[in-house]
């Protein structure tokens, strides 16, 4: 995948199978990275997360477009 873009929303696959959508927050002064999801609005760290996961694709916004 290219890099990420901050604030962009991206289709997240759990370990599990299920589909979120979280945002892209960017990295904090000690490298960490940090996401929001969009459902819940909670924000977290990478480092915190306690199961698999990847990033399926970004999310195009066709509204903006």
């Amino acid at each position: 995948m290219n890099r990420l873009v901050i604030n962009a929303v991206y289709e997240i696959e759990l370990c599990s199978g299920e589909l979120r959508r979280w945002t892209y927050l960017g990295s904090d002064q000690r490298g960490g990275v940090w996401w929001r999801d969009t459902e819940s609005r909670l924000e977290f760290n990478e480092s915190g997360l306690m199961y698999a996961w990847r990033v399926v694709a970004k999310v195009v916004d066709r509204e903006a477009g």
